[in-house]
């Protein structure tokens, strides 16, 4: 019975697994800023003005799940700490990250408008998020449904 309220409550849906990592305050804007390039704690907090506390709490949560890596530095005449990475999975955040972004440029922009923009990196042409089908076709969202998978308690006997 206690596996059947775990699942009831989201615990076979990716969704509900991925806010387990990503849905505390603060988190993805932690990402965010890796992929901006912070990878000192202090360029973090200088960022974000969030507490030392809360801070570590997040970067350590980000290392056990693989979205971002530990490497030791030392800055000249100084002891030795860690550098937090962005790894192949957080790199697989960009379009959550993206698409976070539009949403929120589209339903709550104030009358200044968005506050950036993402741009291709060598082109510098404006990007977009978009669910796209197996041959590559944009596919709209009213047209996407979500079917039962192999690890959905209904497929299993």
């Amino acid at each position: 019975m206690a596996e059947r309220n775990s699942l009831e409550a989201g615990g076979a849906c990716s969704i509900a697994r991925s806010l387990t990592v990503l849905g505390q305050r603060w988190t993805l804007l932690v990402v965010r800023e890796a992929l901006r390039g912070s990878t000192k704690f202090g360029e973090f907090q200088e960022a974000l003005r969030i507490s030392t506390d809360v801070l570590a709490q997040r970067l350590e949560s980000l290392v056990d799940a693989g979205v971002l890596e530990k490497r030791p530095y030392r800055d000249k005449g100084a002891r030795e700490r860690q550098a937090y990475h962005v790894t192949e999975a957080g790199l697989e955040l960009v379009p959550v990250l993206a698409a976070l972004m539009s949403w929120g440029d589209k339903h709550l922009a104030g009358d200044e408008g968005p506050p950036a923009f993402m741009r291709h990196r060598r082109t510098n042409q404006p990007v977009r998020v978009a669910i796209i089908d197996a041959d590559g076709r944009p596919v709209a969202p009213e047209d996407v449904v979500t079917i039962a998978g192999p690890g959905s308690p209904a497929t299993q006997t």
